[in-house]
């Protein structure tokens, strides 16, 4: 095999890898993918972190996990870097709707960033949820960079066991 020959080889290797990992990522994670707007009031005078958040990354990933309880639905979200009170919380036709603004948590007065990936701004990122919730009666805790919410099932929805009489 000449070398050119194997230089396409490995290109089309990497290709196929640099592929399958972005179908994989998509198929995954892909409703974790959320855009962030950085959020400028011309009636606010400036803020320190301003500058910095219209300079970050638009995009960033908002993990979440659904699982299913007996008599609850309880979704937790990866969103570090907020407090408790950045958050609005909604159940919308049985998605729950969580939105909010991630802003800087520093000023920087000295320095240069070399790197920025992380996130900032106004966020909203919608999950389905598998059957029907009580909303008002729904709790939430954020804790250490993970907000969890947890929504009782409808008593329609709650699963029940039906015995079966029998007869000889």
């Amino acid at each position: 095999m000449s070398t050119l020959q194997q230089v396409k080889s490995g290109l089309s290797h990497a290709w196929d890898s640099v592929s399958h990992g972005w179908r994989e990522l998509s198929d995954r994670a892909g409703d974790a993918l959320t855009r962030f707007t950085p959020h400028h009031d011309p009636e606010k005078p400036e803020e320190p972190g301003d500058r910095l958040a219209a300079r970050s990354a638009r995009w960033g990933l908002l993990a979440a996990e659904v699982s299913e309880k007996r008599n609850s639905i309880e979704v937790a979200l990866e969103l570090p870097g907020m407090d408790a009170d950045d958050f609005n919380i909604e159940v919308i036709d049985n998605t729950l709707v969580v939105s909010g603004e991630k802003r800087v948590s520093r000023d920087r007065g000295t320095g240069r960033f070399q790197v920025l990936e992380r996130a900032y701004g106004r966020f909203q990122r919608a999950i389905p949820l598998p059957t029907e919730v009580d909303d008002s009666k729904a709790t939430a805790n954020y804790d250490r960079g993970v907000l969890t919410v947890t929504l009782p099932r409808t008593e329609r929805a709650q699963r029940r066991r039906i015995s079966v009489a029998g007869g000889r």
